[in-house]
């Protein structure tokens, strides 16, 4: 495509079009975390337990406030201590709309930008103007037509998003990525003269519409994020279609991080057997028992958005 902010179709091994297209750089970055765990973390000691457990990035957050409040940005002393410290890439959060954060964070060497909902809004109409930077974005999303929105805004990177509360309730989650994979399925047994409406109807750009259709995916990296805690979850995402999962801090919520960090890391890893899956997800019910929700606590609503 003649667009530089077109997406540039990629196989699992190569990308096309650089020179022509800068986005592929980008979308390039975001395919060597397939197949990986992203972990967030609060402090440089939770940094090097999640790259020791095998994480393929890990993902810098402001420690949550005392108080209820605004999360912004994590401290950029703390992102850039924790980058000087691990040899895997270095992730970090801006709330949405908020440009000057990004300008921030790309000055200080991030290897990439979560524009995230889960920070807060600072811009209610806008988001991120994402072409306008040359790191690489992650953005949220719910549906087939918000992730192909954020897509042609610049994100290389699409995370489907389930709950934000640290719970450990992964069924938003799935009910997301179900919605997000099933639209696609939709999609992909439409005739050609259906595409436009179908554009239309979910908000999404035509030609971005096309190649999703044409790869019969998202056509950038798709990750999950949201209550998932154990590798059972983690092999869930991956079996429904993800490329790799998110980490919330809550994995840390247990007496031996590491090992939870790795028994998931190794899910995702060998998600399709069981054997592996049995052995990872042994000894670890302790550790998560305070992660079960009760029934009456289960949330089966539409999913609005953030």
């Amino acid at each position: 495509m003649a667009d530089d902010h077109a997406v540039t179709l990629y196989s699992s091994a190569t990308i096309t079009d650089t020179k022509k297209n800068p986005f592929s750089l980008k979308v390039g970055m975001a395919q060597m975390l397939r197949g990986g765990a992203v972990v967030e973390v609060t402090s440089l000691d939770q940094a090097k337990t999640a790259e020791s457990a095998g994480a393929c990035c890990v993902v810098v957050s402001d420690p949550p406030p005392p108080r209820a409040g605004i999360s912004r940005m994590a401290d950029p002393s703390l992102i850039k201590e924790i980058k000087q410290a691990l040899s895997i890439p270095v992730m970090a959060k801006v709330r949405v709309g908020h440009f000057v954060e990004a300008q921030v964070l790309e000055q200080i060497g991030v290897d990439y930008i979560d524009e995230s909902e889960e920070l807060g809004i600072a811009d209610e109409s806008h988001f991120i103007n994402k072409h306008n930077f040359g790191v690489t974005f992650v953005c949220g999303c719910r549906d087939l037509g918000e992730a192909l929105r954020r897509v042609r805004e610049g994100s290389a990177m699409i995370r489907t998003q389930g709950e934000i509360r640290g719970s450990g309730n992964v069924a938003e989650t799935v009910r997301s990525v179900r919605k997000v994979m099933g639209e696609i399925r939709v999609l992909n047994n439409m005739d050609e003269d259906e595409v436009f409406a179908f554009a239309k109807r979910i908000g999404a750009p035509y030609d971005i519409v096309v190649q999703a259709k044409q790869m019969g995916r998202l056509p950038v990296v798709h990750f999950a994020a949201g209550g998932i805690t154990t590798p059972a979850d983690a092999a869930l995402m991956m079996q429904l279609g993800c490329d790799g999962v998110f980490l919330g801090q809550e994995v840390f919520d247990c007496d031996d991080p590491y090992k939870r960090v790795r028994s998931i890391v190794q899910a995702v890893r060998n998600y399709n057997d069981p054997m592996e899956l049995a052995q990872a997800s042994s000894g670890l019910d302790h550790a998560m028992a305070g992660l079960n929700l009760d029934e009456n606590r289960v949330e089966f609503g539409s999913g609005d958005a953030y």
